[in-house]
């Protein structure tokens, strides 16, 4: 009985085996893939190198395989006022301007610089200056640069060639490098440092330092050999907006050295204190 019944099983289940065999040959055709199989070509092919860098000409997100745009691509411009102050010094009242603007990328930009003062008593500019540079960015805190500066004022007016490092000091300190060579072979420097401290999110105290340097004597710009000035000063800012902030401070000055010593012998202002008011503002 046991024997019938296995054969009756068998002979039940081959049936279904054919069936199933039948249903893949079917289903998948020859060999394992499905009918309409065909190989894709894909970019890159196999052994080539993947782009790893964007370009600035992709447009939209599948514009180019690997190299969308991104930040460091991009062209920016940027108008920045630091210092925009009224003065109220010791016998003068003195309007300042100190403000740059850039533009170009992350790694290369041109920049241009200019700083001055207007005697409002007077109503005369006593001392203006512009630069115009390349700059190129060395690391993630830091730019070199090179270009041209000329002071309109004091008369006469000159011209120099202008290296300058400027960027971001371990402890945050804001620093600007100068060194200048005129047009009649004279050298000088200048070193500017500030630090923004947060008191709030809104309201910050910005001290800041700024020294000049002569490698030699230039009388007819009053500055001699050694260190030439010093001006010290703070200003407490409220932030209205992120671009926009006015703020109230002091400044005092001096002039150091030979520079000093000189100036007082022919009778000039060697220090000045003042009171200040601006805005400081970008866009």
């Amino acid at each position: 009985m046991a024997r019938i019944i296995l054969v009756l099983v068998c002979v039940l289940a081959l049936p279904a085996v054919a069936l199933g065999a039948n249903g893949n040959e079917s289903r998948f055709g020859d060999g394992d893939f499905p009918p309409g199989y065909r190989e894709v070509e894909t970019d890159p092919q196999t052994g080539e190198d993947i782009q790893r860098y964007a370009t600035t000409n992709s447009t939209g997100p599948h514009g180019s395989f690997g190299a969308q745009p991104v930040h460091d691509n991009q062209n920016f411009a940027v108008f920045r006022a630091d210092r925009f102050e009224h003065q109220w010094r010791d016998d003068a009242e003195i309007l300042l301007w100190d403000v740059s603007a850039w533009a170009g990328n992350d790694f290369n930009k041109l920049s241009a610089e200019s700083e001055g003062e207007f005697a409002l008593d007077e109503d005369e500019v006593e001392e203006a200056g512009a630069e115009l540079f390349y700059t190129r960015t060395l690391s993630t805190f830091w730019d070199a640069q090179v270009g041209l500066r000329h002071d309109f004022e004091p008369d006469p007016s000159r011209s120099f060639l202008a290296l300058g490092l400027q960027g971001l000091a371990p402890l945050w300190l804001e620093m600007d490098l100068k060194a200048y060579v005129s047009e009649d072979g004279d050298v000088s420097a200048a070193v500017e440092a500030e630090y923004e401290l947060l008191i709030t999110q809104r309201l910050q105290v910005s001290p800041r330092l700024e020294a000049g340097f002569s490698a030699q004597d230039v009388p007819e710009y009053e500055t001699w050999q050694g260190m030439t000035d010093l001006t010290l000063g703070v200003r407490l800012l409220y932030q209205i907006r992120r671009k926009l902030a006015p703020y109230i401070g002091v400044s005092w000055s001096r002039k150091i050295g030979e520079t000093a010593h000189n100036v007082d012998k022919e009778g000039g202002d060697v220090e000045s204190a003042a009171f200040v008011a601006g805005l400081r503002f970008w866009f």
